[in-house]
């Protein structure tokens, strides 16, 4: 590992190219590592040394749970796309093949779920906005074009379509003078959320130049950054050279009377163990912001109760707050890591009946759908029928808010589109979404 003037580990990322060589750390045989390298080809790979050297197990690789995180599986795709891809791998065909084919995989992948780009994106003059989302009324999301890559990938990203070089896919801009002059123009929202990719890939110097900018703008109560950087690269706010400069950016817009909110992402409690983990989160919250935590729920890595509440005890230990526990987004390998809605909530009702009320504010399970974050409150019985019992914590519409609905019951179902509509002939939200698209 390269070290610094100061002694301490300068970053350094892992990709493709690199997969094999790791992939030799693992029991898989020749013919595994070939089609994990074939899933590549279609979903991206990204790790870095710490996730590799500190975080993962590699005793028990390929099933550790923070291996599973970042390393692809040989059957995440359907097994004749990937036997497809290992046959163009092993025959040493031309890079343009390999893409083309990947290229198709991927389009059958549903890469932009939920309206983000019917739906999602905002107008000026007619002319749809670059690198922003505006789906809430309060909320507009902006995706700073240097902040669209991650310090390593989770395997089931919901956003990996912006990491795959595809331009007509990807989400960015670099043109926060449009953002500033789209929230003036929009004085209904007053919360900006930077994501990606993740903006805490950014040095200070290109963060401040984002950031900056917002602290102007009078209706604006927070700003909020999506990260999983606490995770995956703690040392951003440690001991990489800028960490001091970034803590006092963050200063700075408590300063200014905004709120900062880290979303902060952590999908096990092994990303929580480094002392690395416990020095930044205090830096952080000494800096004024707020830290909440959320992710999604994820088959084989994180799909037991216990890991949950042991997650959101240690986050609340350490002055985080537990906000949202997701459902996996209809895109990507959603079929692979999907848990049904049922076990969802068995899992979600388990882990936050065993954690104190400070615990209990997380959320969820919560699908981010097109209508907005339906959340699955519980199962009952009603009028003899079995049916689940929802609600929208946030909607396009904001009068849909907190009313609760139901659908039919299905064991089977893993989203919002599974479901039936009982008692009703369709959902609450059914005549929003139309209108929406048909004036989209």
């Amino acid at each position: 590992m390269i070290l610094n003037q100061a002694g301490t580990r300068r970053f350094k990322a892992y990709t493709s190219k690199h997969l094999e060589e790791l992939l030799q750390r693992t029991e898989l045989d020749e013919a595994q590592r070939l089609k994990v390298r074939a899933v590549a080809t279609v979903l991206p790979f990204r790790t870095n040394a710490y996730v590799v050297d500190e975080l993962i197990d590699w005793s028990a690789a390929p099933d550790d749970p923070i291996y599973r995180l970042v390393f692809p599986q040989a059957d995440m795709l359907p097994a004749p796309d990937v036997d497809r891809l290992a046959d163009l791998l092993k025959a040493e065909a031309p890079n343009a093949e390999i893409q083309a084919e990947a290229n198709k995989v991927r389009m059958k992948l549903n890469p932009h779920p939920a309206g983000q780009l019917s739906l999602n994106v905002p107008r000026i003059d007619m002319e749809p906005v670059p690198g922003m989302q505006h789906k809430y009324p309060e909320t507009v999301l902006f995706f700073p074009k240097q902040g669209q890559t991650c310090h390593a990938y989770c395997t089931y990203c919901f956003r990996w379509a912006q990491f795959v070089g595809d331009a007509d896919l990807k989400f960015a801009s670099d043109d926060v003078g449009q953002l500033v002059s789209y929230l003036r123009a929009h004085p209904e929202v007053t919360s900006v959320l930077l994501t990606g990719g993740d903006p805490m890939i950014m040095g200070e110097s290109v963060l401040r130049r984002y950031v900056e900018p917002l602290l102007e703008v009078g209706q604006l109560e927070s700003i909020r950054i999506g990260t999983k950087s606490l995770a995956y690269w703690p040392q951003r706010f440690t001991t990489d050279p800028d960490a001091d400069d970034t803590l006092r950016l963050f200063e700075q817009v408590k300063a200014a009377g905004k709120n900062l909110a880290f979303m902060a992402h952590f999908s096990h409690p092994r990303e929580l163990d480094s002392p690395l983990v416990s020095q930044a989160v205090s830096r952080i919250i000494s800096s004024g912001a707020t830290i909440r935590t959320q992710a999604p729920l994820i088959r084989s890595i994180n799909d037991d109760p216990e890991v949950w509440s042991s997650m959101w005890r240690r986050q609340l230990g350490m002055g985080m707050i537990p906000y949202y526990m997701f459902v996996e987004r209809d895109t990507g390998p959603q079929d692979y890591f999907a848990v049904p809605l049922a076990q969802a909530y068995e899992v979600f009702r388990d882990a936050y009946a065993s954690v104190s009320g400070l615990c209990r504010t997380v959320r969820g399970p919560s699908m981010s759908a097109t209508p907005g974050k339906v959340c699955v409150d519980g199962v009952t019985e009603i009028a003899g029928q079995k049916v689940f019992v929802l609600h929208l914590i946030q909607a396009r519409d904001p009068s849909l808010v907190g009313k609760p609905f139901f659908a039919h019951y299905d064991p089977r179902a893993v989203w919002l589109t599974d479901l039936r509509p009982a008692f009703a002939d369709r959902f609450p939200f059914e005549t929003v979404v139309q209108d929406a698209l048909l004036s989209a």
